[in-house]
């Protein structure tokens, strides 16, 4: 039987068949077949929609004056928050350093035996206007409270340093013997040496002028042979005047817990001092004078300031705050003024001042001013 020219055709085709397999996913031509039907479907574009297309930020480029804009608004936003970052730190800042001062005050107010809840020490302010002349007090606030005589001590010591002058134990031109116990008090000083001497008339000055504690010493000594026994003298002489609050333990008015005073006993001290001679009271006008070839400055600083203003003592401690008697005249009336525990050396002036002014009729009452604790004698 004769061969078909086909028969090893077939055979040759299904053997590449077997060999080579077709690959099909279902899969990938269902999705082949969606993503065709989608974009057949899909409109044109307009002209119309192209432009809005174009006029999308998110696809078209900003224009220049819309980006310079942008620009400076982010700027803007950066700036303001970097002040807000500054502003904010030296908020911080200004917080830090006021709590770091009020921990400071509460230290210092530790350390000067204060506590949180308890009264702060305040020296005693008190003041009081006497007219000189007949001793009739014209104005006055915590005229009888005790407090602390500070310098104004002073006061009494020249007293009877001018009285033993008026007796004839001491002179003006006596050189009085300067004792290791002078030297050792503390400023306000004439800086005298061990074994020195110093003139009477030029220790009364230092008094006067500078309220050398170690010169009160010297003339406490030469006067009642020791400090202590002067400081009895001093408080006998205190009682004559009707001083019957005060109580002297030195001659300078350094701190001493049992020398105290009052305004109204400080007044009659210093209405005894005015009535003395002008030769003497005139010691208190000084305003310096020469210590071996320099020139010592005084603290009372209402000389030549006040009408008719010619004396008499200042003096602070601690204690006391700062204190001032004064005395002026005018048209034959002569008032004294004492105040007691002022704030500063300023206020204190002022308050005198006042007070003067007051007494002569030319200005109101004066106004109460508060007081602190100082570190200074003087």
């Amino acid at each position: 039987m004769p061969r078909s020219p086909y028969g090893f055709v077939l055979p040759l085709l299904l053997s590449l068949a077997v060999a080579t397999p077709v690959a099909f996913d279902p899969a990938d031509a269902l999705a082949k077949a969606a993503q065709e039907t989608v974009r057949k479907q899909a409109p044109k574009p307009t002209a119309k929609t192209a432009a809005q297309k174009a006029a999308s930020p998110t696809t078209a480029a900003k224009p220049a004056a819309v980006r310079t804009v942008h620009k400076a608004a982010v700027h803007k936003s950066a700036t303001h928050k970097a002040a807000t970052h500054k502003a904010a730190v030296r908020k911080a800042a200004v917080h830090r350093t006021g709590k770091a001062r009020r921990a400071g005050r509460v230290a210092a107010g530790a350390a000067a035996g204060t506590v949180a809840g308890a009264a702060v020490f305040r020296p005693v302010h008190a003041y009081v206007l006497m007219d000189a002349q007949s001793g009739r007090v014209l104005d006055s606030e915590n005229a009888d409270t005790l407090t602390y005589p500070a310098s104004l001590t002073k006061m009494m010591t020249l007293l009877l340093t001018f009285e033993a002058l008026e007796r004839g134990t001491l002179r003006l031109d006596q050189e009085l013997p300067v004792s290791r116990h002078a030297t050792n008090q503390k400023p306000s000083r004439l800086n005298l040496a061990v074994g020195s001497t110093i003139r009477v008339e030029d220790a009364i000055l230092a008094l006067t002028v500078k309220s050398a504690n170690d010169v009160a010493v010297v003339l406490a000594e030469a006067l009642g042979g020791s400090e202590e026994q002067f400081a009895e003298m001093m408080t006998a002489k205190a009682q004559a005047l009707g001083m019957t609050s005060t109580t002297f333990r030195n001659a300078s008015g350094l701190p001493h817990k049992e020398q105290r005073t009052t305004a109204r006993d400080m007044a009659r001290l210093s209405r005894a001092v005015v009535a003395r001679p002008a030769r003497e009271y005139a010691y208190f006008s000084r305003t310096r004078f020469d210590w071996n070839g320099t020139v010592v400055p005084g603290h009372n600083r209402l000389l030549g300031r006040v009408e008719g203003y010619d004396g008499i003592k200042t003096g602070f401690i601690n204690l006391s705050g700062f204190n001032l008697a004064g005395s002026a005249s005018r048209n034959g009336q002569r008032l004294v003024a004492v105040v007691l525990g002022g704030t500063t050396a300023a206020s204190r002036d002022r308050e005198v001042a006042e007070l003067l002014e007051q007494g002569f009729g030319a200005a109101p009452p004066k106004q109460t001013v508060a007081v602190t604790d100082v570190k200074a004698v003087r």
